[in-house]
């Protein structure tokens, strides 16, 4: 017990240390927001079906499988967090999160975010798996610097997104589970 005791201590060092520029600055403020939100379930479901309808030719099946994996991976992670039941550290902020999703480990957006992040770096150019990539650590970054979970619960949604995402590299395209008669 003593080192789940230090683990959570160490949690609360970090969390406090990414919070205080948020609670700062407005500017900081604002940015953690925008990136918090754009992480959330409808933003990437929306946009990921949206490259599979509308996408360029090439992306759309790809778009369609990380669709199918992100959806996949919110089931796996809220019935995790359901069964851990790990609070979310204290905040002013994020009350819809925290109304309809009260529990934080593991980060749901974290564990999106890596997953697509991943899915970029195998399926996509490096500039564009940087870009996401990049947006994946914002996320990251916004959701413990609002308050919305612990660095080991981010830690733990990359843990288990990066995992989704080399499942389904391995796994068949879409086209080869439908009979073409």
């Amino acid at each position: 017990m003593k080192g789940l005791a230090q683990i959570q201590a160490w949690d609360q060092r970090w969390a406090t240390a990414l919070q205080a520029p948020v609670y700062r600055s407005r500017f900081w403020r604002g940015v953690a927001h925008a990136l918090a939100h754009s992480g959330d379930s409808p933003v990437v479901f929306g946009l990921l079906a949206l490259l599979g309808w509308m996408g360029p030719e090439a992306t759309r099946g790809l778009a369609w499988r990380a669709l199918a994996a992100a959806f996949g991976l919110a089931v796996f992670v809220t019935g995790v967090k359901y069964i851990l039941r790990r609070e979310r550290p204290h905040s002013p902020w994020g009350g819809v999160y925290r109304k309809t999703d009260p529990h934080a480990f593991p980060s749901g957006h974290a564990a999106r975010a890596a997953l697509l992040a991943t899915l970029a770096w195998l399926w996509l150019s490096p500039a564009l798996a940087l870009g996401v990539t990049v947006w994946a650590l914002g996320v990251s970054w916004a959701r413990v610097a609002l308050g919305l979970h612990y660095p080991t619960d981010v830690f733990a949604g990359w843990v288990v997104g990066v995992l989704a995402a080399l499942l389904v590299a391995q796994g068949p395209a879409w086209s080869d589970l439908i009979p073409m008669g």
